[in-house]
């Protein structure tokens, strides 16, 4: 691709022009280097020998995208202000050494001038490389391209030891195979070495109405075995349901044809300009708002704050259609309780927060939304496939924790040679919608076990209600406890069980 060379030649003048989109946010982002990276691994380590020795230890950081609170936030923190950057990027060999605190918005910015991206960019802005990695992260490239730490060629991680450890394939693998899903109960990234691929600076997108959520289930599992619908080749694939009638397909390829492009960071809304009667619409994005097109609206998620109001929209300031600033608002609501005094102002009972992203295999999809669409009034719900990208041939090595296991990532098993859908839903539900003396998380106790049945997982982000033997035969069995055993074993960072499900 020839904009490739252009792009490496005029480095920020083509950061400016196409690849940052309309969005008023964008800004050039140079590498910090090796010498400053290695000064803030040092501060790191040096936080880490002022707690005192058997004190619990975490994060000392101002933020987060986790929708699950923590009992104890008195645990002394390690310094990792200095881990926000980008370390260095190579684009003949499309790798990148990033640290572990770097935003994704920040890792997009840095790598586009070079016609380059992160093979899984997960939708928020303000989402880590390692928060996406220890956690997990999902996107339209996934069901070609896996999770983003299947992109990861090695990573240093801070142990509960104190230590530092690079681990990759062949290196410390049980650290490598064990640290996704582990949420910093093993440790925490530093430094992360990943793959980046080529993009167009233009992503052209149709949009592919379905009428049923069985002819949904069939077509998405079509167009990602075959990489291609109607003659044309699909790069990026996903969709919105919004009720058992109306479901969309978005296929999106990279182009670099000149032509119009659209715009949703002002009045019009993404999610809305899929929804038409029938057959298919057309519409291009540059390439960093088709990245970003669901950070603006947080998904659908600002309509809770009125900003999808024509009035309230206009008058909204552009530079705060972000997700970063309804995270703001939403740690209001938490401190004072807005939400539930505005229910029982209006004579309404308080609300159980439903914000979770599920996994099933895409034949058990179309029962699985029929069921969720019955059970609550929650729509639309966003569909992602997955397909895990390494077999477990390509990971095994020295691993003595993890050589047993059938899977390439034992804290969350998926099946390497099945399809997943993730299913993404985020809003509440009346506390008393199964009954005035349901238990506290009523509903979401009752998707777990929905999705048990299916055999599919959670991503554990969120909240999570489930007994010690239901998390185990979920989430690896002994493995977590094996792993933190070689690798915390004085338990310095909360256990998985207790981190994910007890808020430690």
């Amino acid at each position: 691709m020839r904009w490739i060379e252009s792009a490496v030649k005029a480095g920020s003048a083509v950061t400016q022009s196409i690849h940052l989109g309309r969005g008023l946010d964008a800004r050039t982002v140079q590498p910090v280097g090796w010498y400053e990276h290695d000064l803030a691994v040092r501060a790191v380590q040096e936080s880490f020998e002022r707690i005192p020795a058997g004190e619990r230890v975490r994060l000392a950081k101002k933020t987060s995208n986790l929708f699950r609170g923590r009992k104890d936030t008195s645990v002394p923190g390690l310094d990792v202000s200095g881990l926000g950057g980008v370390i260095a990027i190579d684009p003949e060999a499309r790798t990148a050494d990033v640290q572990g605190m770097c935003t994704y918005e920040d890792l997009v910015d840095a790598t586009l001038p070079f016609g380059l991206c992160p093979m899984v960019v997960p939708q928020l802005k303000t989402i880590t490389l390692g928060g996406a990695v220890t956690g997990m992260g999902v996107e339209s490239t996934s069901f070609r391209c896996g999770l983003p730490h299947e992109s990861v060629l090695e990573m240093d991680i801070f142990t509960g030891e104190g230590r530092i450890l690079t681990c990759s394939p062949t290196q410390n693998e049980d650290l490598f195979r064990g640290f996704p899903n582990s949420y910093g109960s093993l440790g925490y990234a530093v430094r992360l070495k990943i793959e980046l691929m080529p993009v167009e600076p233009v992503v052209e997108l149709r949009h592919v109405r379905c009428h049923s959520f069985a002819e949904t289930a069939r077509l998405l599992a079509q167009i990602a075995d075959d990489g291609e619908y109607e003659g044309e080749p699909v790069e990026y694939l996903d969709g919105v349901a919004f009720s058992p009638e109306e479901s969309y397909l978005v296929l999106g390829r990279g182009t670099s044809e000149p032509g119009p492009t659209s715009d949703y960071t002002r009045e019009h809304i993404y999610y809305r300009s899929l929804q038409h009667p029938e057959g298919v619409t057309r519409d291009r994005l540059s390439i960093r708002d088709y990245i970003w097109r669901w950070d603006t609206d947080w998904f659908w998620c600002s309509r809770a704050f009125g900003t999808q109001n024509p009035t309230v929209r206009r008058l909204w300031p552009r530079d705060l259609l972000r997700s970063s600033f309804y995270w703001k608002l939403i740690g209001l609501d938490r401190k004072y309780d807005i939400a539930d005094r505005l229910e029982e102002r209006a004579g309404r009972p308080a609300r159980e927060r439903v914000v979770q992203d599920i996994e099933v295999t895409s034949d058990k999809l179309a029962d699985f939304l029929e069921w969720f669409f019955q059970a609550s009034e929650i729509e639309p719900v966003w569909l992602c496939p997955i397909r895990l990208r390494r077999g477990v041939s390509e990971l095994v090595g020295t691993g003595e924790v993890v050589k047993d296991s059938p899977h390439p990532w034992p804290l969350y098993p998926l099946d390497a040679e099945q399809l997943w859908v993730n299913v993404g839903f985020w809003s509440s539900v009346p506390v008393d919608l199964l009954g005035s003396d349901a238990e506290p998380g009523a509903f979401n106790r009752l998707v777990e076990r929905r999705v048990a049945e299916l055999g599919g997982h959670k991503s554990l982000y969120s909240e999570a209600f489930y007994t010690r033997e239901e998390f185990e035969s979920l989430y690896g069995g002994a493995i977590p406890e094996e792993l933190k055993g070689v690798y915390d074993p004085d338990r310095r960072f909360p256990g998985l069980y207790d981190k994910t499900v007890r808020g430690a």
